[in-house]
């Protein structure tokens, strides 16, 4: 089977099996396409058998698919429309143009609700889209089981695939692979694989935002340790590299996408939850199911390398030009991976807008293949393995407004130890602010007042009186990645902020991913009063239910988000001055 006819069987379409339920906002697997009202429901309780259809071919008989012309600019085939089918009012051959047609249904507008409920996107390296199709589609949910690949990335990975409370953060990476057809003749065809293009993805607590951060692919960094699951379930500990680029933490020595997990976790201090990896093959098929992606170009472009060849102005790209938009780093800015980067960004949140759009969503054709590309275009670890899974977390990602979409890139500097500058390095002024106001869940961007009441509520705690110094008690727990953290923060809290009942408790039970303070009610304004001096944000208090007694100390553990005694904790309310930023929601021209 090749990539149009797969999930078909005797030229049957999958897509026109679904029928929009224009009282649910659900689509629904039908067996009658004899043109009744989409309202009605199915009888079937029995297997189902699909009608029958007649192939319909492309004009020329050729694959559809994406043709050049001299220019680089030849008239592209579009993915085609929903199938003609069977009409209340017509014979067979007749097409359905839908429901603002004049083929004997109601005309209906879909209202915003139902078309929401009709796609869930995920967000990615070509803004990966699912769809969510009700869940009586058995049959169609295991066609995009099949579809998936899966990595045990053990950890996180193997979790429950999000926690309805807390944030999400998903790593997309976009590795240099190049299989697949027509991808032997870029470049290096005999690559493993690297980390090639890589977006941290963090979804807001309330959902109200979301912060995609892409990470230079050659950022100098460390490479921790991390275990790889062998083919018989055995685990293997790879190494780690120091001073080495960011790409190599994928492919490199066997390396998994769960050490590319870790890497992430150990420069930004965020905890991964689940990796979604794709190849140059989604590029392709992802803009052409979903009809073309508009770009604008603020100059002409011809790039022999990435083979890009369009004039100036807009246009709709899928396919191998597609796939070149996104792979050229010789045509727009200085010429590197950081302007690539930001071309990228224009693309996935143009992709993102098209995803969203009413003919897409009303569409059951184009959701069809949607889902179906992105399935078979996605490599995924455990926890999200699934069409059920990843349609579950693609609904929970869909509750963030486009608008509230801010696109970022780790900011660095030209690598110091070079003579010719091909690295980069952390620039750690600005880098680390925006570190933290990621772990804090503050937006960059204005959201709705429900995420403004959440955090008002929690910075309450930090409002009111605060004890003398000398009246604080206090136990410090290193939980963290700083050894000797415990004791240097009692040194400094001693010496420095004159709080001589606070005690080195050594190393905490278990590993904190935060530092939090947890404190009697009889001891909030001790709590108020240490928070003040280590800048701990509203999120780390922690109160108790019932009083302290007697000279019970409160209890202070350090987290993976501490870096050092007297460095705030807390991130700023603001993003730092001149970090690259874009939102989903506006269109630019790449320049």
């Amino acid at each position: 089977m090749d990539a149009q006819s797969r999930g078909r069987a005797d030229e049957i379409d999958p897509a026109d099996q679904w029928v929009l339920n224009p009282h649910t906002g659900d689509y629904e697997l039908r067996l009658n396409h004899s043109g009744a009202d989409s309202a009605g429901t199915s009888q079937s309780s029995g297997p189902r058998i699909p009608h029958r259809r007649r192939p319909v071919r492309d004009g020329g008989g050729e694959r559809r698919g994406t043709a050049r012309d001299g220019h680089g600019s030849a008239p592209r085939r579009e993915v085609p429309g929903q199938r003609s089918r069977r009409s209340a009012n017509g014979p067979r051959g007749q097409e359905d143009s839908g429901p603002d047609e004049s083929t004997g249904r109601r005309s209906r507008k879909a209202p915003k609700a139902r078309r929401k409920k009709a796609l869930m996107w995920t967000g990615g390296v070509t803004a990966f889209v699912l769809v969510g199709l009700s869940v009586g589609g058995y049959a169609l949910y295991q066609h995009f089981n099949g579809n998936l690949n899966t990595v045990d990335v053990g950890g996180a990975g193997n979790k429950n695939v999000f926690d309805n409370d807390a944030p999400v953060n998903i790593l997309i990476i976009g590795t240099d692979k190049r299989t697949g057809k027509g991808n032997e003749g870029y470049g290096d065809k005999g690559s493993v694989g690297h980390a090639d293009t890589n977006i941290l993805f963090h979804v807001s607590k309330d959902r109200t935002n979301a912060t995609a951060l892409s990470i230079p692919r050659d950022l100098i960094t460390d490479i921790p340790d991390c275990k790889v699951k062998q083919p018989d379930g055995s685990e293997k500990v790879v190494p780690g590299t120091p001073n080495v680029r960011f790409n190599q933490s994928l492919g490199q020595e066997g390396r998994n996408p769960g050490c590319t997990m870790e890497t992430v976790k150990q420069i930004t201090g965020l905890k991964v939850d689940h990796f979604m990896m794709v190849d140059f093959n989604a590029v392709k098929e992802l803009s052409t199911a979903v009809g073309g992606v508009e770009i604008c170009l603020a100059k002409p472009v011809k790039d022999p390398d990435s083979h890009l060849d369009l004039p100036e102005g807009k246009h709709r790209i899928q396919g191998e030009d597609a796939l070149a938009f996104v792979r050229t780093r010789h045509s727009f800015g200085n010429h590197g991976d950081l302007d690539r980067i930001r071309v990228q960004q224009q693309f996935i949140a143009s992709m993102i807008r098209q995803m969203q759009s009413s003919d897409t969503l009303t569409s059951p054709t184009k959701l069809y293949k949607l889902a179906d590309s992105a399935t078979r275009a996605l490599t995924v670890d455990t926890g999200i393995g699934t069409g059920k899974k990843l349609a579950s977390l693609a609904q929970e990602l869909s509750k963030v407004n486009t608008r509230n979409i801010t696109f970022v890139t780790v900011p660095v500097l030209d690598n110091p130890a070079e003579k010719v500058k091909a690295t980069v390095v952390l620039n750690p002024a600005k880098a680390d602010p925006l570190f933290a106001m990621m772990r804090e869940d503050t937006s960059l961007t204005e959201v709705k007042s429900q995420k403004k009441a959440a955090k008002s509520k929690q910075d309450a705690l930090l409002k009111g009186s605060k004890a003398a110094a000398g009246d604080v008690r206090v136990d410090v727990y290193n939980g963290g990645k700083v050894p000797g953290a415990a004791q240097a923060t009692v040194t400094w809290l001693q010496n420095e902020q004159g709080v001589l009942k606070s005690t080195n408790k050594a190393n905490a039970p278990a590993k904190a991913e935060k530092t939090t303070l947890e404190y009697a009610p009889n001891q909030a304004d001790q709590a108020r009063a240490l928070a003040a001096m280590m800048g701990l944000p509203g999120s780390a208090m922690k109160q108790g239910a019932t009083d302290a007694e007697g000279l019970q100390a409160m209890v202070l553990t350090l987290g993976d988000d501490f870096k050092g005694a007297g460095t705030p904790i807390t991130g700023p309310a603001k993003v730092p001055a001149d970090i690259q930023q874009a939102n989903a929601d506006k269109a630019e021209c790449a320049k």
